[in-house]
């Protein structure tokens, strides 16, 4: 086989590189605006032409959704979390419920037996937030704290293959609560979590596996809707 000498990337895969950088380091959040087209021009020093072809590749791999009149917001994370959300944004309600319930009670099981003082801690911190965003009554700002309490649960597991799962599917789960809770915070829905919490830091595993499924069995029951 015959070596060719490597060649400059393309400009715009240059840029592609670029925001796919700031989308996976969480300078953009998921939920998020970008910075607007000509913003995008003026920093990156490049015509807007490659500007426009780098989001349109970047949203069709599923990070980026191009909204019309509003901007384009992140999506996604990484592309198969992109093609994750795709693949299963239709999906039965209930269906998404079921995967909810197994991979937040397995992570809330495993992370009784192996969380560290430091993992206690920023479940606690996640906690806080998300109560305090829900009587704040932002709708988005307590979907977005509500997952990273549960992230943090995940991440208290320590298993890396469960936690990128649980992060490739991480909108599509969103999703899912967006559609729960609805767009006004009402107090009837509201679901403490303060238990999931306590049986995590008494290390009883069976209790937080309990706990964390019995979180989303409410919020699926019917009045949820």
């Amino acid at each position: 086989m015959t070596l060719s000498s490597p060649r400059r990337a393309p400009l715009a895969d240059q840029v592609i590189a670029q925001l796919r950088a700031q989308i996976t380091s969480g300078e953009w959040p998921v939920g998020s605006r970008i910075p607007t087209e000509a913003a995008l021009v003026e920093q990156l020093g490049v015509a807007r032409n490659t500007v426009r072809e780098a989001v349109r590749a970047l949203a069709h791999n599923g990070l980026l959704d191009i909204r019309q009149g509003s901007g384009t917001y992140v999506l996604a994370t990484s592309e198969l979390a992109g093609v994750m959300h795709r693949r299963f944004s239709d999906a039965e309600q209930s269906q998404v419920a079921e995967l909810r319930s197994l991979l937040e009670a397995s992570a809330a099981s495993l992370a009784a037996g192996r969380r560290t003082d430091r993992d206690l801690g920023l479940m606690e911190t996640a906690l806080a937030r998300r109560d305090e965003a829900w009587f704040g009554g932002d709708a988005e700002v307590f979907v977005q704290a509500d997952a990273a309490f549960h992230q943090s649960v995940v991440a208290a597991a320590h298993n890396e293959v469960l936690a990128d799962l649980y992060a490739d599917l991480g909108e599509l789960l969103r999703a899912h609560l967006r559609r729960d809770v609805g767009p006004v915070l009402s107090p009837d829905k509201y679901v403490g979590h303060d238990r999931i919490l306590a049986a995590i830091r008494e290390r009883d595993a069976a209790a937080a596996a309990r706990e964390s499924a019995e979180v989303i069995n409410t919020c699926n029951q019917p009045e949820h809707d």
